[in-house]
């Protein structure tokens, strides 16, 4: 189960961030408001579930779930528990995954120490970061 939850996670992120990358870049284009106040929150909650699966796949490494196959292919159920978490990002798909959390971490800061500046530019800064993000997750679901 814990598995499936981490897929659902990662395809809601997929469309929170194309909604991200559109609503920042459309918002600052037509100097909309709406969309432009959308962004932050946005960045937040793609971030709360590319979070959660990437705490589902570092669990499913640690209980040994051999029934994800990116699992079975990269660990052992002998390997010590730091190298099983360690696995997580030890092959193509992880270390994916792992970019996309660690732009997604940016992708907060930037929204939480950006509020001094014009709310166009940030929406446009988001929404850049949202399309390059959501570049990284086409590639990581082309090699699922």
């Amino acid at each position: 189960m814990i598995p499936e939850i981490g897929q659902f996670a990662l395809i809601i992120s997929l469309c929170l961030t194309l909604c991200l990358g559109c609503f920042g870049l459309l918002g600052a284009h037509k100097n909309n408001s709406e969309l432009m106040s959308l962004v932050r929150p946005l960045t937040h909650a793609q971030f709360i579930f590319i979070m959660l699966a990437f705490v589902s796949l570092a669990y499913s490494f640690i209980v040994d779930d051999f029934s994800v196959l990116y699992i079975a292919n990269n660990s052992h159920s002998e390997l010590p528990n730091l190298f099983k978490f360690s696995a997580v990002w030890g092959a193509h798909e992880g270390s994916l995954l792992l970019w996309v959390l660690i732009l997604s971490v940016w992708m907060v800061l930037v929204a939480n120490f950006s509020k001094t500046l014009p709310d166009s530019f940030a929406a446009r800064v988001l929404g850049v970061l949202g399309f390059l993000n959501f570049g990284f997750f086409a590639v990581y679901f082309n090699h699922l």
